[in-house]
């Protein structure tokens, strides 16, 4: 990438968002460093606050340039998570400070180092087409996306359909890319469900187990039973779901009690064999059979979903492969991303920067890493986006 006039810094940029201490859902001065950032290339911006009762209020942007024509959303989130222990980090984790060839800070990677690419690569066609863009570019900033996904980018999505701007393809700038910058452009996620499980027995003395109903042994059975038999073996685009235990608690001081209750917490992470609903009562039948007295409370983060690979896949591809000179993959692994959210209004396809450092300590990106993935989406939105009249 050649900065020159009119063309903004990635790495700058990234610089400026990092030192905006926006822990979700506080909005931290990163929105209000985007709207100083935006307003001047021609952006119209607009912040917008949704509630729910028992959550808490978030502050979302959405910013515009153009009229009409094809429309190009860059989707992304300004809340990062906590950075733990300061004194733990080389740097201060909201400095933003650039060490050799790092820029260090809580969200380097997840994901203002995205964001700030996307704004340098809307500079540079600016600036390569003479002011004009051939369409209409979008921001859909969310500081909802590592909290609990409420009051951020499903209810964006709807306020802007019903203001009839939806787009027509959307970018978003998640960390995807696993050994090389932008070798996998994500086309769709598995789902997500949590469970939390409660085995009930009667309580009792260990030297009586007769006596008792031992909930702990019932617990062992049904994780057994959850473990040892697999969902599936992965679909055309997904990898086999997995369920893995996070949590086995039983909070019992005595070793001569059989407690009366055991509990487990698990994540399953299913593909497109499957929808919540379908894992759920599979998990219902297998824990019933080893313990009928439970409880099993589900609360499912997102559905698995494929997003048809079409022409935004095909421009991202294309746009890697004129700068790093390889083409990438399509993939669907990792978490749940605010994609999901997206891809029932239009194509949507996650780039970004590799996940290594995403939530560690130390957290930080390569400089030249910046400066490509901004000449990517420049690219991209070049193929799709007709030159300007």
């Amino acid at each position: 990438m050649t900065l020159g006039e009119g063309v903004l810094s990635p790495v700058e940029l990234t610089q400026t968002l990092l030192r905006c201490p926006s822990i979700t859902p506080d909005e931290g001065g990163a929105l209000s460093a985007l709207e100083k950032i935006l307003t001047p290339l021609g952006f119209t911006c607009e912040r917008v606050t949704f509630s729910e009762p028992g959550t808490p209020d978030v502050e979302n942007l959405y910013a515009r340039i153009g009229d009409s024509g094809p429309h190009v959303a860059f989707a992304g989130h300004t809340d990062v998570v906590p950075p733990g222990d300061p004194a733990d980090w080389t740097h201060d984790p909201f400095s933003g400070t650039l060490d050799g060839n790092f820029v260090y800070g809580r969200g380097a990677v997840d994901m203002k180092g995205a964001i700030g690419a996307f704004i340098a690569a809307v500079s540079l066609l600016l600036h390569e087409r003479g002011g004009k863009l051939g369409g209409r570019i979008s921001m859909i900033v969310t500081g909802d996306e590592e909290g609990i996904g409420v009051n951020g980018t499903p209810k964006l999505m709807e306020w802007l359909k019903a203001r009839g701007e939806t787009p027509d393809w959307c970018i978003v700038g998640e960390p995807t890319s696993k050994h090389a910058l932008c070798d996998v452009v994500k086309i769709g996620r598995r789902g997500s469900l949590n469970a939390t499980l409660t085995v009930r027995g009667t309580q009792g003395h260990s030297a009586y187990p007769q006596k008792a109903d031992n909930p702990v042994h019932r617990l062992v059975a049904a994780l057994n039973r959850l473990t040892g038999e697999p969902l599936d073996s992965g679909s055309q685009r997904f990898e086999a779901s997995t369920l893995q235990v996070t949590s086995v608690d039983v909070g019992n001081p005595a070793t001569n009690v059989i407690p009366a209750q055991a509990t487990a917490k698990f994540n399953v992470r299913f593909n497109d064999l499957h929808d919540s609903a379908g894992v759920e009562a599979w998990l219902r039948e297998r824990i019933a059979e080893a313990a009928p007295k439970h409880d099993l409370e589900i609360q499912v983060s997102g559905e698995s979903f494929l997003s048809e690979p079409g022409k935004l896949a095909q421009a991202l591809a294309d746009g890697v492969a004129d700068v790093m000179r390889y083409r990438p993959g399509l993939g669907t692994d990792g978490g749940t991303s605010d994609a999901r959210f997206i891809k029932d209004y239009c194509e949507v396809a996650e780039l970004g920067l590799r996940s290594n450092m995403a939530h560690q300590v130390d957290e930080r990106v390569v400089t030249g890493d910046l400066l490509f993935l901004a000449d990517i989406y420049a690219a991209a939105v070049a193929r799709l986006l007709p030159e300007p009249e």
